[in-house]
């Protein structure tokens, strides 16, 4: 029951605090300026939009009608500029999937890479080995995405021509984003999104499994006939996993945020270009349907995060004194 209360309460912050960067982000783009096109025919259908929508109003009255739209239309606006009067939310969902793909691929392949890594480093605790993982961690961690990915592009495009310098478009694929030529084009910027994210595991991995084979219960196994693998796969790795499994939900966010930039280098048609592209050709619409839509990731992951600690670990139960 407290547990049901806490999910509530917490579920009702979220809200609250996206309703919150909801209305610090609507008062922001409503007070750039607006550039109208400059064809006449367009010019008058935009200015009706506009009108529609409040602008010249006050803010409190332009708020207003935003919520009306979209609790009674679920409509978020209309862009003008990316996609000449289509909706919003049709932009954005159409957008959706290469993002998702791109990210689930990247993490699929960071999250064993990491975590193996790190198991291994903690193993061979103040070896040579355990010396090269570590400094190469720094390294990676030191390393922003985009580095990565003309490193990528650099390497294994114009010197080995193993990868295509940008992602396929549809129409070159079959119309869908899961075939082996689309996949392959993907190859890039998974690679480029996957460094830091291995990097940040495999440190969090060997910090983690390096104190619990120092513990007391590890001494108990060993001193019952485990082996030193046997005790380790049994008892300590599976009580480091418990801060890092939820860890890998907030990786997942990590690598959402990284992507805008990623889309943009390997010309990704995905939500994070959307949302370099609204902020250059302000479509502010689009910009705060997207702003909406990465708050949101971020505060529905933190929630995940917590909870999924009384899933992992049954002596945590949130909502308990």
């Amino acid at each position: 029951m407290r547990m049901l209360k806490y999910v509530i309460k917490r579920i009702a912050l979220m809200f609250f605090t996206l309703f919150v960067i909801t209305t610090i982000c609507f008062v922001l783009i409503r007070m750039l300026p607006r550039e109208l096109p400059l064809e006449k025919n367009l010019r008058a259908v935009v200015l009706a939009r506009f009108e529609a929508l409040g602008y010249g109003k006050p803010l409190l009255i332009q708020y207003g009608i935003y919520w009306k739209n979209i609790l009674t239309q679920w409509d978020f606006g209309t862009s003008w500029y990316i996609k000449y009067n289509m909706p919003v939310w049709d932009l954005m969902t159409s957008r959706l999937l290469p993002t998702v793909l791109i990210n689930v691929y990247s993490l699929l392949f960071s999250v064993p890479v990491g975590i193996a890594l790190g198991v291994y480093a903690a193993i061979k605790k103040n070896k040579w080995q355990d010396t090269v993982i570590s400094t190469l961690v720094i390294l990676f961690i030191s390393v922003p995405s985009y580095v990565y990915a003309f490193l990528v592009q650099y390497i294994l495009y114009f010197k080995l021509g193993w990868l295509p310098l940008q992602l396929y478009a549809l129409a070159d694929t079959g119309n869908t984003y899961f075939s082996w030529k689309m996949f392959h084009s993907m190859i890039a910027p998974i690679l480029a999104m996957s460094f830091g994210e291995i990097a940040s595991l495999c440190r969090s991995t060997r910090a983690e499994l390096t104190e619990s084979l120092t513990s007391d219960y590890m001494l108990l196994a060993r001193t019952k006939g485990l082996t030193r693998a046997q005790a380790t796969s049994r008892h300590a790795l599976k009580n480091a996993m418990v801060p890092i499994l939820p860890g890998i939900i907030g990786s997942f966010l990590a690598i959402m945020g990284g992507s805008m930039i990623i889309e943009q280098i390997f010309s990704v048609p995905g939500v994070g270009q959307l949302y370099m592209r609204a902020l250059n050709t302000l479509d502010y619409d689009v910009l705060m349907l997207d702003s909406v839509f990465y708050t949101f990731l971020g505060l529905g992951s933190g929630i995940l995060v917590d909870l999924s600690f009384g899933f992992i670990d049954p002596r945590i139960r949130m909502g308990e004194r």
